[in-house]
């Protein structure tokens, strides 16, 4: 028989009401924060009648847009996350010297650098990026969708359920306090017995599987879906840089599979891989984690530049300057992304012979990257620039990532790195080019493509005051690390002893509250769009003038994006259109035939989230329940799913008919 804590352990695991920290008031006044958003939200779709259509439109789509828009909007979401916690970090090192300790214990500190590296990795930087390639690449290829739909839906939903698992643990338990890569001895079970790291592991193996999908999806679609005509080397350099993202996604997320998976043996099952104990090595863990970890900085930053790469074109009213090296830059950055992992590890004695070849090519890949800079630039040099907000984006990028590239440069010298390595000064590096390069490139291409999704512009205020505050917010949060790092100021500190650092800290501080600012103008940016959204409209179907393929549809464009698959002769394609007089065809409109909505891949997600909580907490019984749903339900609906309906071509031809007429009156 049993007796009552063997029956509870049985059915709850690990978990019991001490899990909830109602002790910690931080946290329970975020979670009635987010208790009353949240109610707010639920009545508000529920009074205006949003279910249904919410629910129909958008959860259950397989468009390859809307599914991009949720990626965006998801990432928006973690954001707010990611960067309250910085706002605390940033708070607490400014406050906490001498006799005053700040508000936030070693503990709950460390809890929350390790969320926001992870956050800002995995669930702002990696969406935003799924989701402007989702959104653009079918329409710039002259696809009506990806290759795979339904595991688009699938692959977006089970980085939802990660983002999610992560949340839970602000008000379950608690999140992993061994940094944002879980280095081991820190990691292992002996150090780290909660259920932190175990949270950490199964968000990022949820959400690890959607993001390897979604890489697969969009290689199969740039490659055997392209319009006729469209070959590689007259691909919109976005595509490109899509392209190479999801090689380096498909090759880089197993390896991050692989050494969670064995991290997991050792935490679960007491195996010892990546201890010193019978024969394990945790310098194992860090080249592992690290060969996936140096091309995810590149798979981020890559579509970046494609971004710009179009924004540049379209605001310069010219052609992009060395389009042909542009396109070999990419695919050398995507070689060289695989060797440099080991220049992180300067500082622990793998010899002059090994440092110098990795020094030698981490300088080496900044060939490419410079010499995109100068296409750029070319690009500008006698164009007719128009300075709206996304071109703006582009110039606070040039000259931010132009000195985060000049520090990053530094390090790549072992004896500098040897000073720098622990320091504030690779803290100010590393944001340096995450949001001098990937931010501000999402913001771009979100202002760029967002007249294109919705059919009409963002208010141009507020997008330059967001601008505004992001950059001057930046440069006086981050300078002062770098100045901190060359003092000797190491990271991942939560008080200091030394009085004469705390102005530098402030002066952090302070910048932080400004690119508080800049998120808040982000926020008033989209609501006031929205208020104003008939004045801002735009029925040209080409708002900016944009240069490629995705400009010769309405905006917002349909289901099936292109009536007619279009015929592509130049890498210029839009603009090579107009040149020929295109105008839309009025007849010879056929039925088109496009997947059907599915629930399923929500309800996969879900049940992957009941499963990566159960093996959290240990409810073995939980975990084997879910498990085998989630393969029955794979299982049901590979069998059962109807995958098309059909448009009529009436249908086609009244709506191609009416963005006709709007075309030629506007």
């Amino acid at each position: 028989m049993f007796d009552n804590v063997n029956l509870q352990q049985l059915i709850f695991g690990r978990f019991t009401i001490d899990e909830i920290p109602y002790h910690e008031p931080i946290l329970v006044g975020t979670f009635v924060g987010v208790a009353v958003v949240g109610l707010a939200v639920l009545a508000t779709i529920t009074y205006f009648r949003f279910w249904g259509p919410l629910w129909r439109d958008w959860v259950t789509s397989i468009d390859h847009k809307k599914i991009g828009i949720m990626y965006c909007i998801f990432a928006l979401i973690m954001l707010l996350r990611g960067f309250a916690d910085a706002l605390m970090m940033r708070t607490q090192q400014a406050i906490a010297f001498g006799d005053q300790q700040g508000f936030l214990p070693p503990h709950h500190y460390d809890q929350i650098f390790t969320a926001h590296g992870m956050i800002m990795i995995f669930f702002v930087a990696m969406p935003f990026v799924t989701g402007l390639m989702n959104f653009a690449v079918p329409l710039q290829i002259g696809a009506r969708d990806v290759a795979f739909p339904f595991l688009n839906n699938f692959s977006f939903w089970m980085t939802v359920s990660g983002g999610m698992l992560v949340m839970v643990s602000l008000f379950v338990g608690e999140f992993s306090r061994a940094t944002w890569l879980a280095y081991p001895p820190l990691s292992g079970a002996a150090m780290s017995p909660g259920v932190g790291v175990d949270y950490y592991i199964w968000a990022l193996q949820i959400a690890g599987i959607g993001t390897t999908l979604s890489g697969i999806n969009l290689i199969a679609t740039i490659v055997k879906m392209r319009a006729p005509g469209l070959s590689m080397m007259k691909l919109p350099i976005f595509v490109w840089s899509s392209l190479c993202t999801n090689i380096l996604i498909v090759a880089a997320f197993p390896i991050l599979t692989a050494v969670l998976v064995l991290l997991s043996l050792d935490r679960y099952l007491g195996m010892h891989f990546f201890t010193n104990d019978l024969g394990g090595n945790s310098m194992l863990y860090f080249n592992l984690i690290w060969i996936w970890g140096h091309p995810e900085v590149y798979i981020l930053i890559l579509p970046a530049f494609g971004v710009f790469s179009e924004v540049t074109s379209t605001f310069c009213g010219k052609r992009l300057f060395g389009y042909t090296s542009m396109v070999y830059a990419l695919v050398v950055i995507t070689i060289l992304a695989y060797l440099v992992w080991l220049h992180h590890f300067f500082t622990m004695g793998s010899g002059a012979d090994v440092n110098s070849f990795f020094g030698i090519t981490t300088m080496i890949i900044s060939i490419p990257t410079g010499a995109k800079i100068f296409n750029w630039m070319f690009t500008m040099y006698r164009g007719r620039i128009r300075f709206e907000v996304p071109m703006m984006w582009v110039v606070a990028f040039i000259v931010t990532f132009v000195i985060g590239g000049m520090t990053g440069v530094l390090l790549a010298v072992p004896p500098a790195d040897f000073v720098l390595h622990n320091s504030l000064f690779l803290i100010a590096h590393f944001h340096n080019v995450i949001i001098g390069g990937v931010l501000f490139g999402m913001f771009a291409g979100v202002t760029f493509w967002f007249p294109k999704a919705f059919g009409f512009k963002l208010d141009e205020f507020w997008g330059k005051m967001a601008l505004y505050l992001w950059v001057s917010g930046f440069y006086l949060a981050f300078m002062p690390l770098y100045v901190l790092g060359l003092m000797g100021v190491t990271r991942r500190m939560q008080h200091f002893d030394d009085p004469s650092l705390q102005p530098w800290f402030i002066a952090a501080a302070l910048g932080a509250l400004l690119i508080a600012g800049g998120i808040g103008s982000q926020i008033i940016m989209f609501v006031v769009s929205i208020r104003r959204r008939e004045e801002l409209r735009d029925l040209t179907g080409d708002p900016w003038g944009g240069r490629t393929l995705e400009w010769s549809t309405s905006s917002p464009p349909p289901d099936y994006n292109f009536a007619f698959t279009p015929v592509v002769h130049d890498s210029d394609a839009w603009w090579d259109m107009k040149a020929r007089g295109f105008s839309r065809p009025m007849t010879g409109y056929k039925p088109i035939h496009m997947p059907k909505n599915t629930a399923t891949g929500a309800i996969l997600a879900a049940l992957s989230f009941i499963l990566g909580f159960a093996m959290v907490w240990y409810i073995w019984w939980l975990a084997a329940l879910s498990f085998v749903a989630i393969i029955g339900t794979a299982i049901f609906h590979t069998f059962n799913y109807d995958r098309e309906y059909y448009i009529p071509a009436e249908t086609v031809s009244r709506e191609e008919a009416k963005r006709t007429r709007e075309l030629e009156l506007a």
